[in-house]
């Protein structure tokens, strides 16, 4: 694939500019950047959704004339979305069935047979018959794969496929690209960790506020210190020590401060169990403290109770037995109004979903919190809540054009400093930030971090839901492992990842707690 002087404008911003380079055929092309470098609209004008204003995009010898998905798949592109989109009613082999060729007639049996050899053959380890909504995130991401390659796909565009995937979800999907690469499949991969570049890259090119900075360069060249300063370019040297070594991967070897063991609960969780829902997943008897000025992390495998007990503690699930203490009050059947009122702010898991109401202007998504819990007679100034939300807007550094534009025209990295800048504020006591740093950037995650360092600097306690062990490591001050619902193990520092490991792999709920120094 070859890009000649590719330029996208969106308005007045201009996406990608003169974007020139050439990946050769075969090997495994990584593309980093901060949130808003231009990646993910590089990564579309390949696949024929965007068309360039100016340049051209050459794949396998024919010139694209851009904006044309029909021509791109024709040309053996295929784009996987970092958002999956398969019908989640559907079948793998219904899926396969709908977007692949067809020919003659057809049975349910049949078409199941069928695809299961295909993807038996494929080796991303999918049963045909599987709905897409019961499958875990990785094996939904194996399915997108898979819908990709049904047409033949000789560049496989990947963006940012790493998001959404536990540490050994990661490693089984780099597997799965490093056998397409020997079938000869040309991969592209949207990326923002610096180690999986490393680990996977052939080549890297790397994009700056919609430059081309460097690239493609071999991997082997690179080490993650030079790679991060492409990455953020003068920033990188007014990082600390601490987040030189998490930005690089070498957060496992940080050792962050032991918090405050005589500080106040800010929450109690005493045997919390809670119904098992859609999904089959409960909570079971959880037990856990976190304190005031401490940062406590949830580790686990996903889908093993951590977004339930998040919803626990929010109010959200109902609890079939136990209690929460928030603060020293009992919270129970507590509202969300009470419970915000008590100090309790959330960081979701979806912030596109849970965190924002993209469709609505920025200044409602900040004063919505202004409003829970308020009476609805009561006077709402709109240009009040405008003024407060542009304030806390600078304070936090989003780039932001007017408070009145739509939540949903902001980067990620943006998009999560609006939430941040909204549930962090002098009343938080306890944090729930869910996976807070997925699908960030370098710079998006520092500034993410900083600021919940900075509240536990101020005795809030965090509560910090991440499948990043690396974060958990270089932030946290205790680590709980959840597996089936349960808390069957705590570590503290010196950190040993292969126990966490072990612990997040153990099979079944265990009887007790296994505490680790």
């Amino acid at each position: 694939m070859a890009a000649e002087a590719v330029t996208v404008r969106y308005g007045e911003v201009t996406a990608l500019s003169a974007v020139s380079t050439r990946f050769e055929p075969g090997r495994i092309h990584a593309v980093l950047g901060q949130n808003g470098a231009g990646k993910t609209t590089f990564a579309r004008v390949a696949a024929g959704l965007v068309p360039p204003a100016e340049g051209a995009v050459t794949v396998f010898g024919r010139r694209l004339a851009g904006g044309d998905v029909a021509e791109a798949r024709g040309a053996g592109v295929e784009l996987v979305h970092q958002s999956f989109a398969l019908p989640p009613s559907f079948t793998v082999a219904e899926v396969l069935q709908f977007v692949g060729p067809k020919a003659g007639l057809f049975t349910k049996r049949g078409i199941e047979r069928h695809w299961q050899r295909w993807l038996d053959g494929l080796g991303l380890g999918l049963d045909a018959r599987a709905r897409i909504r019961d499958l875990p995130i990785e094996m939904q991401q194996s399915a997108e794969i898979a819908r990709a390659m049904v047409s033949d796909a000789r560049l496989l565009i990947l963006d940012e496929p790493t998001a959404v995937l536990s540490p050994k979800g990661t490693e089984r999907l780099f597997a799965r690209v490093r056998e397409l690469k020997a079938q000869g499949v040309t991969i592209m991969l949207v990326l923002h960790k610096i180690r999986e570049v490393l680990a996977i890259a052939d080549t890297v090119t790397v994009l700056r506020g919609g430059e081309l900075v460097a690239g493609p360069v071999e991997a082997q060249d690179l080490t993650s210190e030079t790679l991060a300063e492409l990455i953020i370019g003068e920033a990188a040297a007014r990082l600390d020590a601490s987040d030189r070594a998490a930005l690089v991967g070498a957060g496992a070897q940080h050792q962050p401060d032991q918090g405050r063991p005589d500080a106040p609960p800010a929450v109690v969780l005493k045997g919390i169990s809670t119904a098992s829902n859609t999904r089959g997943n409960g909570l079971s008897e959880v037990d856990l403290t976190v304190r005031c000025g401490e940062i406590v992390g949830i580790a686990g495998v996903e889908g093993n109770g951590q977004r339930e007990l998040v919803a626990a503690i929010a109010g959200l699930e109902p609890l079939t037995a136990g209690e929460i203490s928030l603060a020293d009050q009992r919270m129970e059947t507590a509202s969300l109004a009470a419970r915000r009122e008590a100090g309790l702010r959330i960081i979701p898991f979806e912030r596109n979903v849970e965190g924002l109401s993209l469709s609505s202007p920025l200044w409602e998504n900040w004063g919505a919190a202004q409003l829970v819990g308020g009476s609805l007679l009561a006077s709402v100034r709109p240009r009040n809540l405008q003024r407060s939300a542009e304030a806390a807007f600078q304070a936090w550094d989003v780039v932001f054009s007017n408070t009145a534009q739509p939540a949903g025209s902001l980067s990620g990295g943006n998009a999560q400093k609006v939430i941040l800048s909204r549930e962090m504020d002098p009343g938080a006591k306890l944090i729930l930030a869910a996976q807070p740093t997925r699908g960030l950037d370098i710079g998006a995650t520092m500034a993410v971090w900083k600021a919940l360092r900075q509240a536990r600097g101020e005795g809030a306690g965090i509560l910090l839901v991440s499948s990043d062990l690396d974060e958990l490591f270089d932030i946290c001050d205790r680590v709980a492992v959840m597996v089936s619902g349960r808390v069957v193990a705590e570590f503290a520092p010196p950190w040993d990842l292969k126990a966490v490991g072990r612990a997040m792999t153990a099979a079944g709920q265990q009887p007790a707690l296994e505490a680790v120094p």
